[in-house]
C-alpha cells in the first residue's frame, strides 16, 4: 500500500474548522526555558522488565529527576510503531525539559515493527502502565499522578492509554504529538509501517478517536498545520469530540510546522507539554477532568 499522507483525511471530512491557531512563543525566550542536557547528572534505572513476549524481555528506562516531585510521565518509545533501543543517554535531549520540572520518566518500548504490529504494540504500553502503577512507589513517584507522552506513533499510543486504558488502569494526563487518532482505511500491507499490516476488522479497536467518553483525563493535543504525514486535521477531529463529550482538553496548532519539531517549534510543544503536566499532575495529586 503505497500511501502519499499516510493519515490523509477522507474526502466527506470537512476542510475548515473552527480552530485558532495559537501565536508562536518568541524562540528567544522559550531557548531561555529550555536546559541543555546534561549527560553526567541524569540518573537512569536502565532495562526495567515489564513482561516478556516471544522470547524477548518488554523493557523501559527510568529518568529521575534531580529534584523529583514524586510524578511520573511515560513516554512512548515509538515512530512509525517501531520503537528503536538506543543508549538511554541518547535520549535525554528529548527529556531533559520534563527531568527539570521534576517529573520521573519512564521510557517505555513495545515490540516493535516490523514483527509486530500496531494491536501488540497498545497491549504492551498497557502493560508497562501496570507495571509501573504497581511499582510506583519503587521509583518514588505517586501511582496516582501518572502522565503519558509521545509523537506520532507515541503519541497514537499515548492516547490509546488514555482513552482506552485496560482494566481502568488510567493515566491522569496525556500530551500527544501529531498523532494518528483513526486508522481507518490505512490497515493492510505497508513497506513504510510494516505495523498497518494487521486484519483490519481490529481497526476500531486501535484507533483512539473510537473511545472518547466524559470520564477521559485532560489531553494536550499539539500539531504543526504544515504536517503532511498526519494532517493536523487528526487532532482537530479529536479536539472536537473531546469537547463535545466535556473532557478537559487543548489544541496547540504551531503555525508552519512539518511531522517532527525541531527549533523553535519542538522548544515551544516541550514548554506547552510541561506547562500542562504541571497543571494536571501537580504536586497536590489532583488532576481534574472536571476544571479547566
Amino acid at each position: 500500500m503505497r500511501l502519499r499522507s499516510l493519515f490523509a483525511v477522507p474526502a466527506a471530512f470537512p476542510a475548515a474548522f473552527p480552530v485558532s491557531i495559537r501565536a508562536a512563543i518568541p524562540a528567544a525566550l522559550l531557548a531561555l526555558a529550555i536546559a541543555v542536557p546534561n549527560v553526567a547528572q541524569a540518573k537512569v534505572t536502565a532495562d526495567v522488565v515489564y513482561g516478556h513476549k516471544a522470547g524477548m524481555a518488554l523493557v523501559y528506562d527510568v529518568f529521575h529527576a534531580e529534584e523529583p516531585n514524586g510524578a511520573g510521565v511515560l513516554f512512548m518509545v515509538s515512530g512509525g510503531w517501531f520503537s528503536r533501543w538506543v543508549p538511554p543517554a541518547e535520549r535525554l535531549d528529548w527529556l531533559q525539559h520534563l527531568l527539570d520540572a521534576g517529573f520521573t520518566v519512564f521510557a517505555v518500548h513495545h515490540g516493535s515493527a516490523p514483527r509486530f504490529k500496531v494491536p501488540e504494540a497498545v497491549a504492551d504500553v498497557r502493560q508497562a502502565v501496570a507495571h509501573i502503577r504497581a511499582n510506583a512507589e519503587r521509583f518514588g513517584v505517586d501511582a496516582k499522578r501518572l502522565g503519558v507522552h509521545g509523537g506520532s506513533a507515541g503519541g497514537h499510543l499515548s492516547l490509546m492509554l488514555t482513552l482506552a486504558p485496560e482494566d481502568d488502569n488510567k493515566v491522569q494526563a496525556a500530551v500527544a504529538y501529531f498523532p494518528p487518532v483513526d486508522l481507518e482505511g490505512f490497515v493492510g500491507p505497508s513497506e513504510r509501517f510494516p505495523a498497518l499490516d494487521f486484519d483490519p476488522a481490529l481497526t476500531a479497536d486501535v484507533s483512539p478517536i473510537h473511545f472518547v467518553s466524559d470520564d477521559d483525563p485532560p489531553v494536550l493535543l499539539i500539531h504543526g498545520d504544515r504536517d503532511e504525514l498526519v494532517p493536523v486535521a487528526h487532532s482537530i477531529r479529536l479536539h472536537e469530540a473531546l469537547d463535545a463529550a466535556g473532557v478537559v482538553n487543548d489544541l496547540m496548532i504551531v503555525e508552519g510546522a512539518a511531522h517532527g519539531f525541531r527549533g523553535a517549534d519542538r522548544q515551544q510543544a516541550q514548554q506547552a507539554t510541561v506547562a500542562f503536566f504541571e497543571r494536571y499532575l501537580g504536586a497536590d495529586g489532583e488532576a481534574s477532568a472536571t476544571t479547566d
